[in-house]
């Protein structure tokens, strides 16, 4: 089979229907919507575009089956989230491809994502056996205090189109381990990872309305009505920091649960103690995974100003030898972005530094090939008055700026409305403690590029989100306390 064939052989196998109490249907209008291809241009294939009906018959169909899988054994649903972990590394060639041909991302990265992703629920199916409670003496005595876990209930779960496989395993994982139903709204951009991924809960046996999926074209008119609905108690979303805010308003209508992982502008020091090589290679890996399309990608690069020189001309030729093409090519390093909107947003932030004083080390230009592509790019001498310094940047440009003190750049990295994650390197084992501690994130990685893991808790605070995602605490996001006073005769 051609390279070619496969790919059309893959796309066409993959499901495109809504996923509603667990029958594959088609939207109740009949509309679908375009998935394309962001290497090319062109369409890939049409998808089922849910109406605000059909996502309320989703969202109707998960509190239907709310009881009863609450009611479920522990070990059940951990049997479950195995099972899914499974299915997921037997089939990782084919969902690698599909993740690549949608969302364009190299294939190395595809499957590392979704390895990533059946982490998520390799970790939560252990948390689903060890949800633990209380007992205790009151302490007048006479009572008895027991304090017990329940599932929040049924959950809306809005996924965003960079991570399209995990972040909804990271979302959809702890639900199932605790017991919740749920409506999932992946990204327009990439809904086929998410369809793939209903297909093999449904295998997996998760039973039906568990776990819904409605892709579409208009989410605010979808996703509205239920969260209004009364029906929900929960929603978890990743996205802009902007949405999050209108759907952090829409939620007060019902004092639902929420957990927010939002935007980033996300500070990367490099101290004059750092080992140079060690801090370049942290660079790339935390600017140019996923093209720099993540709210974890390393937005401001603060370099000392006795190794700026050497750290720019390093990093430089390391971006610039990063080979760039089609994410299903062989050597490929760097994949297009999403779409023709985010590339002109990337452009924009990089002429503006540039009329403002930034020079460009590397990269800066657009070619004439098809597809959303923009070259690895690096600036120095972004000054702070530049929009990339306050805006996210979601592509494949390092800004770097010099500072010559600690408490200079701990001050600029904390001058932003966001703090989800932030990076530091440097050979001083009391500065790196002192600079983590100071830094307003939820997330700093000391001399490494990467924080992300399942067993570790995700999350920001100020306007990069609310509740956190992953590790021991990821599943408390889908459980409700409960408090039982006992007295005795």
């Amino acid at each position: 089979m051609t390279d070619q064939a496969r790919e059309s052989s893959v796309v066409e196998a993959a499901p495109k229907q809504l996923f509603i109490n667990g029958k594959w249907t088609d939207a109740s209008s009949g509309a679908t919507f375009d998935v394309l291809d962001p290497s090319t241009g062109k369409v890939l294939c049409a998808v089922s575009d849910a109406s605000p009906e059909d996502g309320m018959a989703a969202l109707e169909a998960a509190a239907a089956a709310q009881s009863a899988f609450a009611a479920t054994a522990p070990r059940a649903r951990a049997d479950m989230l195995m099972r899914a972990f499974h299915l997921l590394h037997e089939r990782i060639d084919t969902l690698a491809l599909l993740m690549t041909l949608e969302m364009g991302k190299p294939l190395a990265e595809s499957r590392g994502e979704i390895a990533y992703a059946a982490e998520f629920f390799r970790h939560f199916a252990e948390e689903a056996v060890r949800v633990n409670g209380g007992y205790q003496v009151a302490p007048a005595g006479g009572a008895r205090f027991l304090v017990t876990k329940q599932p929040v209930g049924p959950s809306l779960l809005i996924t965003p189109w960079n991570f399209p496989m995990a972040m909804g395993t990271r979302k959809i994982g702890p639900a199932i381990a605790a017991g919740c139903t749920s409506v999932i709204k992946p990204a327009a951009q990439t809904p086929l990872s998410m369809l793939a991924l209903a297909e093999i809960l449904a295998e997996a046996g998760v039973p039906e309305g568990v776990v819904n999926v409605v892709p579409t074209d208009d989410a605010g008119a979808v996703m509205e009505p239920l969260i209004r609905s009364g029906l929900a108690r929960k929603l978890s979303f990743t996205g802009s920091t902007a949405v999050g805010r209108r759907l952090l308003e829409q939620c007060a209508d019902k004092v639902l649960r929420t957990s927010m992982e939002l935007g980033g502008n996300a500070a990367f020091i490099v101290f004059p103690d750092a080992d140079l090589d060690a801090a370049v290679d942290g660079a790339i890996a935390a600017k140019m995974r996923n093209s720099g399309e993540a709210c974890t990608a390393a937005n401001r690069m603060y370099v000392h100003a006795d190794v700026i020189d050497a750290f720019g001309t390093k990093l430089a030729e390391k971006m610039a030898a990063l080979p760039v093409g089609r994410g299903v090519d062989d050597g490929v390093r760097v994949g297009p972005l999403i779409d023709a909107a985010a590339r002109g947003k990337v452009r924009q932030l990089v002429t503006d530094a540039v009329e403002r004083g930034a020079k460009v080390l590397t990269g800066g230009e657009i070619g004439n090939e098809p597809g959303f592509f923009y070259p690895p790019t690096v600036l120095t001498g972004v000054p702070e008055s530049a929009r990339m310094r306050h805006e996210e940047i979601f592509g494949p440009v390092a800004p770097l700026t010099s500072f010559t003190s600690e408490e200079e750049v701990v001050a600029a990295a904390n001058d932003t409305e966001y703090g989800l994650v932030n990076y530091l390197y440097t050979n001083d084992l009391s500065r790196a403690l002192r600079v983590a501690e100071a830094l307003e994130t939820g997330m700093v990685g000391i001399n490494q590029g990467v924080v992300s893991n399942p067993a570790a808790p995700f999350g920001g605070v100020k306007a990069s989100g609310l509740g956190r995602e992953g590790g021991p605490t990821g599943i408390e996001e889908f459980l409700e306390t409960k408090y039982i006073g006992i007295a005795l005769a």
